[in-house]
């Protein structure tokens, strides 16, 4: 019966331990997601502001790239992405 409980002690403790550790990866995802959705916030708060002003070029007459932001956050979220499929 003691050779039983100590047995499953140990499948406890290693579940217990898979566990933590996937706690700990859903919790940098669920950090990662937040900060991503804040920056595509920004992004379309700064893109609604310039579209109200009305300022479709640049001062050298240049279209302005306002979608350059959020392509930068497309290239930082494959990157984290695949960060976070590493771990």
């Amino acid at each position: 019966m003691r050779e039983q409980m100590q047995t499953r002690l140990e499948a406890l403790r290693k579940e217990f331990e898979t566990g933590q550790a996937e706690l700990e990866r859903v919790e940098r995802q669920r950090t990662y997601l937040r900060e991503t959705v804040l920056r595509i916030g920004g992004a379309i708060q700064v893109l609604e502001e310039l579209l109200a002003e009305g300022q479709p070029t640049e001062p050298n007459g240049a279209k302005a790239y306002a979608d350059q932001p959020v392509t930068n956050l497309a290239n930082e979220d494959t990157a984290q992405q695949a960060r976070l499929r590493r771990e």
